[in-house]
């Protein structure tokens, strides 16, 4: 007999969560518990257990994101015809929304199940139900209709695409997302091995990078300073959130302090600073044998001038070579210059369905190009 279970806290979750066999750190309860406490106030997370016998064979993190315009697009434009797009945009996606996943973060980090228990048709035909039953309950306690659903992030070799029967059924629609930018750290076994297989252009583009950032100063920030100075920490993250567009979250300020508190030593954030002043930070989650960059902030105008992206960039891969990691995954955004210190681009797919049955393919799928359009890019190739 195969059932599920919907949880909503962590701290109910069954003891043998943690006990499957799996590394990824997004699916264990430490991060869970620190997202938990911290969560964007427009995400509420749900956790389903698949049950087969009586033994938990499968698990999935299911969000419910509520997407307001206000949230969705950060910036103001001045041309009249891209804000009537924006206006149509969010009429479509505004409300509620169900994510198979972690909005917060790229790749797969939604599901997982062990295919010595359970066959994979098994475990998406009782996901499915937990997906119905949480659209009725969203329905019944807060009057509010899930409008669409999201399977996020799946790169081209996921076995989940062999699913196509349950996806048809589904109506949901497979498209292509930016691609997850990777870094093959465990190709160097020192970072001077790093650098020395520059090019002499990209040498050179380092050499520029590290002497205009001569005067700033790189720090690991514990748990207590983290939480003293959360507002000029999420002050800086805002800069870049900003930024960006098309979000759809923001994090609350004490983000970084609770995944601190939770994770410990597996969640890293260093800041920048410059004349004793914060200008700057990034954090890394350490994912097993995977270094998981996650946010960062910095002041915007002192970017440039110390390249201050470019230098967290070339630290990010200096801690992924020094702890022996296999690969860093630099996420989606700004491709060019992460593959100008070596990341490579590997495409990604997400499903996903409007329940509104007027809302044809096509447009669905315009809509999400609207908001994550496949961006035009050279790739950079910086070795010998």
């Amino acid at each position: 007999m195969i059932y599920h279970k919907i949880y909503n806290h962590v701290d109910t979750l069954p003891k043998a969560w943690d006990a499957l066999p799996i590394s990824d750190i997004f699916l264990k309860t430490d991060f869970l518990k620190g997202l938990e406490t911290s969560i964007p106030s427009n995400i509420t997370g749900y956790y389903a257990g698949v049950f087969k016998h009586d033994e938990l064979v499968g698990i999935a993190i299911v969000q419910r994101v509520e997407m307001y315009a206000d949230d969705i697009f950060r910036k103001s434009s001045k041309s009249r015809i891209k804000e009537i797009g924006k206006q149509l945009v969010s009429k479509i996606v505004k409300g509620n929304a169900l994510v198979v996943g972690n909005l917060l973060h790229t790749g797969q980090h939604g599901i997982y199940f062990n295919p010595l228990k359970i066959s994979q048709s098994e475990f998406l035909k009782e996901l499915e139900q937990v997906l119905d039953n949480l659209t009725l309950e969203i329905k019944t306690k807060f009057n509010k209709k899930i409008r669409i659903i999201v399977f996020k992030d799946y790169f081209e070799n996921d076995k989940i695409h062999e699913a196509t029967h349950f996806f048809k059924s589904n109506n949901l629609y497979k498209v292509q997302v930016q691609p997850n930018m990777v870094f093959k750290s465990e190709t160097w076994k020192t970072t001077n091995e790093y650098i020395s297989a520059f090019n002499k252009k990209y040498r050179r583009r380092f050499n520029t990078a590290r002497k205009k950032g001569i005067d700033l100063d790189y720090r690991e920030l514990d748990s207590d300073y983290l939480n003293t100075n959360s507002k000029a920490i999420y002050s800086l993250y805002k800069t870049v959130s900003d930024n960006a567009g098309v979000n759809s979250f923001k994090l609350p300020e004490n983000h970084f302090y609770q995944l601190k508190v939770h994770l410990k030593e597996r969640f890293k954030v260093f800041g920048v600073f410059l004349n004793e002043e914060l200008v700057g930070f990034y954090s890394l989650i350490l994912n097993d044998t995977v270094l998981e960059t996650y946010f960062l902030g910095y002041n915007k105008t002192l970017q440039q001038a110390y390249q201050l992206y470019l230098n967290m960039l070339f630290n990010m891969a200096f801690f992924g070579i020094e702890n022996q990691f296999k690969r860093i995954v630099y996420a989606r955004t700004a491709m060019e210059i992460k593959s100008s210190i070596g990341a490579k681009p590997h495409n990604m797919r997400i499903y996903l369905n409007h329940t509104n049955s007027f809302i044809a393919n096509t447009v669905l799928k315009a809509i999400v190009k609207y908001m994550n359009p496949i961006q035009k890019w050279e790739e950079r190739h910086p070795f010998k």
